[in-house]
């Protein structure tokens, strides 16, 4: 009889983990972004009508999200994951060889709904669902890897576009999730540790039952959370997918465009230390509301960028902004929720993020066209953030009963 296999071990996992997220990058609208132009000019679309596209296929996408967390709960990881990263893969190879708008719609529905709903959903509950113990390090750790992964996957499949031509570049990245990603998955992903019976009555055991999703939507917390990170996906995506042209009604240039990017994803790595660093110094509320006023500092401040200097600072801003939310987002829910129903809660908050990145190229494409600038959609974002930092500062957070799976609200300072 062969020797039962030795588990996998956490930090094997977590790094999976994180490169399932950056495979996530051709359904990502920073992702898109790195081909907009190209794609624009070769399909010959406006980019209202672009932005439309984008929402939509948006909307209808973020059902991944929402119907992979059930999959996740009842089959685990292993086999999910392998299946989406597979679809991901030929999906983005379709992709790369439409040559019209239906084909388009298609193929960016579905990217969206496989690669940003539930690809997405998987990776961040592999973590969550491995590590029981000290998953404030382990997220801050995942987010590190993964923002690294974006540092290096951004430039590479930027200078493939550059070289090759967009369809290249996605030709090659449904390569690498097809080839790689997927055998990875199925032979490294489980769905955790193994427990023992004697730890049945210990505390973290008691508390891994949770909320279920009906009670988790009942809380204030949940929607501040799942807001703000919804709220800053629709600004990362709004300025991701049109940055270019952004920078360039400041009269910046495509040079200042690309440095850009590189600050924003280095300073990404600050907010992931920094998010790691204070979600065991202060609540999550407290650490939600931070991060919302930094984002509305830098949201607010972006029509005024008048130097290379500002908008290299500017840039930082929001990657460190971008970071903390990145690090919060991924501790929230197994820490406040619970385990038991983390799947679901963790894809119902994902569709949000997904519906606030749908809106956000539509609304500065609308606001564009009716203003001719893109300042005024920025400053009611610089206020919708701020209203829900200060909303942050008021939510309770729900207490985990032993033994049962209902929640009392409680504050923490």
């Amino acid at each position: 009889m062969l020797p039962h296999p030795r588990p996998t071990p956490g930090w094997t996992l977590l790094a999976l983990a994180a490169l399932a997220m950056v495979g996530t990058l051709p359904a990502r609208t920073q992702g898109l972004g790195l081909i907009t132009e190209p794609l624009l000019a070769d399909l010959a679309l406006d980019r209202v009508s672009y932005a439309s596209l984008n929402l939509w296929a948006t909307i209808l996408g973020a059902s991944g999200a929402l119907g992979i967390g059930r999959l996740l709960d009842r089959y685990g990881p292993r086999l999910v994951l392998t299946c989406v990263a597979a679809m991901l893969a030929l999906i983005v190879a379709a992709m790369s060889q439409v040559t019209s708008w239906f084909p388009l719609a298609v193929a960016l529905t579905a990217t969206r709904a496989v690669g940003q709903g539930a690809l997405s959903v998987v990776s961040i509950a592999m973590v969550g669902l491995w590590f029981r113990q000290r998953i404030d390090r382990a997220m801050a750790l995942y987010s590190i890897a993964l923002s690294i992964g974006f540092m290096m996957a951004f430039p590479a499949v930027g200078a493939i576009v550059e070289s090759y031509g967009w369809r290249v570049a996605w030709l090659a990245i449904a390569v690498a999730l097809g080839f790689g990603l997927a055998p990875l998955a199925w032979i490294l992903a489980r769905r955790g540790p193994p427990t023992s019976d004697s730890r049945a009555d210990e505390p973290e055991a008691r508390n891994a039952e949770g909320l279920s999703l009906a009670e988790a939507l009942r809380t204030g917390a949940f929607w501040v959370f799942a807001l703000g990170a919804a709220l800053y996906g629709l600004v990362a995506s709004g300025i991701g997918l049109f940055n270019e042209a952004i920078l360039a009604e400041l009269g910046f240039g495509y040079d200042i465009y690309y440095q850009s990017l590189a600050i924003t994803a280095l300073f990404s790595l600050v907010g992931n230390f920094l998010g790691g660093w204070l979600t065991r110094k202060v609540s999550f509320v407290r650490l939600m509301a931070g991060a919302m006023v930094l984002l509305a500092l830098g949201v607010g401040v972006l029509p005024q960028l008048g130097s290379l200097t500002a908008v290299m600072l500017w840039a930082a801003a929001m990657g460190i902004s971008g970071g903390i939310v990145m690090v919060h987002f991924f501790s929230v829910w197994p820490a406040v929720f619970g385990r038991k129903h983390l799947g679901r809660i963790q894809g119902t908050a994902q569709a949000l993020t997904v519906l606030g990145s749908a809106i956000g190229p539509l609304l500065l494409a609308a606001c564009i066209e009716a203003t001719g600038s893109y300042g005024a959609m920025f400053r009611i974002l610089a206020l919708a953030i701020a209203l829900l930092a200060l909303a942050a500062l008021l939510v309770s957070l729900p207490t985990l009963q032993a033994n049962s799976r209902s929640a009392e609200p409680h504050a923490l300072g």
